[in-house]
């Protein structure tokens, strides 16, 4: 399992690289169009997806073999919901994913399968308990991006931007060019 989620933290990566750079063609009034998406614009959306990033990775860094690892979550700020519009200068946001990318590549390499079958207690944010082992939280970690990134390529076209092909295949096709 840790082979496959770390392949996920760079297409996590490399998607996010692509769409933050198609997104940047356009301008600030069209990134905050509210396009009738479920968090209105590109700009919502992509700071949703950062958003409950931060959440599970402080989640995740209550696990004392994770801890050390997402320290650096210390230097993002603290979202308080799901729909919070934490950076809402495109640049700055940006900086702040390709930094948490590199968090995430980061702790991905930390990944082992003992460590994957770690349970992680948390409460989600109606405020009930939870425990679950870190690889299938991490499953849903990455999961929830793509969903989300899907939405973001579908507003991308609507302002007529094409964010070419999404496929993991296409990543793995790069990677071996």
């Amino acid at each position: 399992m840790s082979e496959y989620l770390q392949r996920m933290a760079v297409y996590n990566r490399w998607m996010n690289d692509k769409l933050f750079a198609k997104a940047n063609e356009l301008s600030a009034e069209a990134l905050c169009e509210d396009r009738g998406a479920f968090f209105s614009s590109i700009l919502g959306t992509l700071n949703h997806i950062m958003v409950a990033d931060l959440f599970w990775l402080s989640r995740f860094a209550f696990n004392k073999d994770c801890r050390e690892t997402l320290a650096a979550l210390a230097d993002f700020p603290r979202p308080a919901s799901l729909r919070d519009i934490l950076i809402d200068d495109f640049s700055e946001l940006t900086a702040a994913r390709e930094k948490l990318d590199t968090l995430i590549l980061d702790f991905s390499q930390k990944w082992t399968d003992e460590l994957l079958a770690e349970p992680i207690r948390y409460r989600n944010t109606a405020g009930v308990k939870q425990e679950r082992s870190l690889g299938p939280l991490l499953q849903h970690f990455f999961n929830h991006q793509t969903h989300h990134r899907g939405q973001v390529t579908t507003l991308l076209f609507q302002a007529g931007v094409d964010p070419g092909p999404t496929d993991l295949l296409v990543m793995m096709m790069e990677e071996t060019k």
